[in-house]
């Protein structure tokens, strides 16, 4: 059961505005733009491969949580634990993680703040498209409180935007503009556009080197890609104390 509870008409109030607030986000995780349906695949790959049996599993930035349950479902999970600033979200996830057998904990923070003060530690982070929200400072800070909370023997895993070698930002933007608008042909015009004003506005990829190199700094010993999705604007990364 989750630990999340809230008023029925406030819950019912706030999933109104989520699901407004994610219209174009889920339209374009449903059509499997971002190829959510091939990383979250990887992820449980991962999970059954290497996390140990009766794992503990942090969700950082969880949002609905339901890509991350399609990937834990039929594993050895022990414990989840999701932490999302959005309660519209949490309110959906709280059905979604009710589909895990095992002891389930959500909370309603900001990612960076959960990572900062939580004192446990878990045998897998995982982070999916948020942590290139910060700036590269904060990016690392991050990554170090991640480092604690992964113990001797837990990992980090981060999906997240990535720049080719030597490419800017602003390159980087044209190439995702470019390549992906004729292939997101269902989105409207004004779904494309918040989507490029959110990038231009919140997104800071970094290049591969810079994404090994931050894992590096935060103090793993072991840094790799273990995915690159089609098209080349994303990589999930490794990082393993």
């Amino acid at each position: 059961m989750s630990d999340v509870a809230a008023d029925d008409s406030e819950i019912s109030q706030g999933m109104r505005l989520f699901e407004k607030g994610w219209q174009t986000y889920s339209k374009v995780v449903a059509l499997n733009y971002m190829f959510h349906r091939e990383v979250y695949a990887e992820l449980r790959q991962f999970l059954l491969a290497v996390a140990p049996r009766s794992f503990s599993f942090l969700d950082l930035a969880c949002g609905d949580a339901r890509a991350t349950v399609s990937a834990l479902k039929g594993t050895s999970i022990a414990s989840y634990r999701g932490i999302d600033l959005s309660g519209s979200a949490l309110a959906i996830a709280a059905t979604a993680v009710a589909e895990l057998d095992c002891r389930v904990t959500l909370e309603h923070r900001d990612f960076v703040e959960g990572l900062a003060n939580i004192d446990e530690a878990f045998d897998v982070v995982w982070i999916g498209q948020s942590l290139h929200h910060l700036d590269r400072a904060n990016k690392l800070a991050a990554m170090r409180d991640a480092r604690r909370l992964c113990g001797e023997c837990g990992s980090l895993l981060v999906w997240e935007p990535t720049r080719l070698d030597h490419e800017t930002q602003a390159a980087w933007l044209k190439r995702f503009q470019s390549t992906c608008r004729p292939l997101w042909a269902l989105l409207e015009s004004d779904e494309w556009d918040a989507m490029v004003e959110h990038i231009e506005t919140s997104d800071h990829a970094e290049t591969r080197a810079v994404w090994r190199g931050l894992g590096e700094e935060a103090g793993f010993s072991r840094v790799r890609d273990i995915f690159s999705p089609p098209l080349q604007l994303s990589r999930v990364y490794c990082y393993q104390a």
